[in-house]
């Protein structure tokens, strides 16, 4: 595993355990930071997320994690909600500002779509990219969310189709992105997390 240490950011997202489950289970170093004060320059982040947006963000800006997020030079990967909180805004809960990490804005699906969104999906691959290497293209992962992101064509990495095509994940520099919850994926979801932790 790399030697760069991974930090997992607790804000009290309720997926934060099956994360470091499978980190132990792929044997990479990590701690868990309850604090943005904790976070260290020269680590990989991972921000998971299920939930709320406005709480999310409340609960990160009061342990002191939205600047420090903001500022990091080091890969970050969000998960789930994780992902949306990158972007500029989501219209969740009447409007919650974000990160503004990633351009664009968080919308709930389209009307005529069952909500959530629950069960597994293939991802398209738009681009190649060390977080996706060695995951087939007909590779399915496993989502549970009401929201999509909308970001800029060109930070599009993958793509799924629930009512018409959406983001699924995106990258921004060292900013990456899933919608799905690669630690409740299988293999291909513990493939792109050691993707993360070694190749990105």
């Amino acid at each position: 595993m790399s030697a760069a240490p991974v930090q997992v950011i607790n804000y009290g997202a309720s997926n934060l355990r099956s994360v470091v489950n499978a980190l132990r289970r792929l044997g990479a170093a990590h701690e868990v930071v309850d604090e943005g004060s904790a976070l260290r320059p020269d680590a990989k982040v991972i921000l998971p997320g299920v939930g709320a947006a406005s709480s999310a963000m409340a609960a990160l800006s009061e342990r002191g994690f939205v600047e420090r997020l903001r500022g990091h030079t080091r890969p970050v990967l969000g998960i789930c909600l994780g992902l949306q909180l990158l972007l500029e805004r989501s219209e969740e809960d009447g409007g919650t500002a974000c990160l503004g990490i990633v351009s664009g804005a968080v919308r709930r699906f389209g009307k005529g779509v069952k909500t959530p969104h629950i069960g597994w999906n293939q991802v398209r691959w738009r681009n190649t990219d060390p977080l996706s290497e060695g995951i087939s293209q007909d590779a399915n992962f496993y989502f549970v969310h009401s929201y999509v992101a909308r970001p800029p064509e060109e930070v599009s990495l993958g793509e799924s189709d629930y009512g018409g095509p959406f983001c699924v994940v995106l990258r921004r520099g060292c900013v990456w992105g899933v919608q799905f919850h690669p630690e409740k994926s299988g293999a291909p979801g513990f493939r792109l997390l050691r993707n993360f932790i070694e190749r990105c």
